[in-house]
């Protein structure tokens, strides 16, 4: 399974001054309750541009400006452009081209917003419609954060907002401080990296991206990479993709949770630039997301500096990590398309002699074309030791496998 890690640079994180915030509840109600989806581990709410174009954005507490991923899109609603540029990473082998418009209308369902500045990528280089095998077009960050309190129900698929003035925390969450710094939200938490090593980090709270929990071995000389390990691709960011290493730690604590066996990412330092190594915020040590944030329910209070958990019944979940060593993207214009992108080295479909460019056709005698790429990923994912019979094309010729998956960590 490919995990969504938006590292985004400097320039993205700057243009809060084009900005004209104003959402604002429709109809005078100070609550409003939004179906969401949730693809990856990533939540996925329903917005329309300009009164016109109806569209899908993540919804991500670690981005400050709105992104539309395909100018395509606004050049269908004639936007204007008041700024073209090119986003360039450190360490990063690819440029960007991006564009700012101005004063666009963002809506979600009860929630008007208005006179928004919004980034727009020239192509989509993030690549998310086929690395999610969903519809997605964009991204929504602190714009939305900053004027509301925000609840995930990650379980029942439900994003609900409320005004800070009439929000009232229930006794059966736990409550945990919070620091908004540069417009992202910063926990503490308590680490057990291994059977000799304990330490207090400052993460990022992410939910715009789908790992459990990322650390920058950079950051602190205690966060060491697990002797048990494999080598993978971790994440994509603007700068092109993130290579690193994944193992577990033994716990991740956040408030009154303890999570063990927490698998954790972490990156190689010349893979992915971080916009806080060298600012005047000073160091974070990495970042926790959906595959920890999707086992609570979680209400994101900017305003106040306060995250509220409620665990649920996925708590209790065990972690596992692509035991199929197999990356498969959707393509095709119904997203029914799912060709292997990358094949894990030693891993179970390298095992098996899985390669690069075979097309999956159907899983357990299920057809594919039945499937969304969450549910092909769900097979890869079941539980150690699980065989699954493959049908994939190569070069024209159906073949059969059968893979039995591998916890390697």
């Amino acid at each position: 399974m490919f995990r969504l890690l938006l590292i985004l640079p400097l320039q993205i994180c700057c243009l809060n001054g084009f900005a004209q915030l104003g959402f604002t509840f429709a109809d005078g109600a100070n609550k409003v309750e939004i179906p969401i989806e949730i693809h990856n581990n990533l939540v996925i709410v329903p917005v329309i541009l300009n009164n016109q174009l109806p569209l899908k954005f993540i919804v991500d507490t670690g981005v400050r400006t709105t992104i539309l991923t395909e100018k395509i899109y606004s050049d269908i609603l004639h936007l204007a452009y008041s700024k073209k540029f090119t986003i360039t990473v450190p360490g990063g082998e690819n440029t960007v081209n991006a564009y700012i418009t101005n004063n666009v209308t963002i809506d979600l369902p009860g929630i008007h917003g208005r006179g928004h500045a919004m980034l727009v990528l020239e192509n989509d280089f993030l690549e998310l419609r086929n690395s999610l095998g969903a519809e997605v077009h964009g991204i929504l960050g602190y714009e939305l954060f900053s004027r509301f309190v925000v609840k995930i129900d990650y379980k029942a698929k439900i994003l609900t907002l409320m005004t800070p003035q009439k929000f009232k925390p229930s006794r059966r969450y736990t409550r945990l401080l919070i620091t908004v710094e540069d417009t992202k939200p910063y926990c503490i938490a308590e680490l057990k990296i291994n059977d000799t090593t304990s330490m207090t980090a400052k993460l990022l709270v992410d939910t715009g991206a789908s790992h459990g929990l990322f650390l920058d071995t950079e950051s602190n000389s205690k966060i060491v990479v697990p002797t048990k390990n494999i080598t993978c691709t971790i994440g994509k960011g603007l700068g092109g993709l993130i290579t690193g290493r994944t193992g577990r730690i033994e716990w991740l604590k956040i408030g009154k949770y303890t999570i063990p066996n927490t698998i954790c990412s972490f990156p190689d330092p010349k893979s992915y630039f971080d916009t806080l190594r060298n600012g005047s915020l000073g160091y974070r040590n990495g970042s926790v997301g959906g595959d920890v944030l999707s086992r609570f329910k979680i209400i994101f209070d900017f305003p106040g500096e306060k995250i509220y958990l409620k665990a649920t019944s996925s708590l209790r979940k065990k972690f596992y990590y692509n035991m199929s060593g197999l990356t498969v993207r959707a393509l095709g214009e119904n997203l029914r398309d799912f060709e292997i992108v990358e094949v894990r080295e030693n891993s179970a479909g390298y095992q098996i002699d899985i390669h690069v460019g075979d097309k999956i056709i159907a899983i357990n005698e299920n057809l594919a074309t039945t499937m969304e790429l969450s549910q092909i990923n769900s097979y890869f994912d079941s539980k150690p030791g699980k065989k699954i019979r493959l049908l994939i094309l190569r070069s024209g010729k159906q073949i059969e496998k059968e893979i039995t998956l591998i916890n390697e960590i």
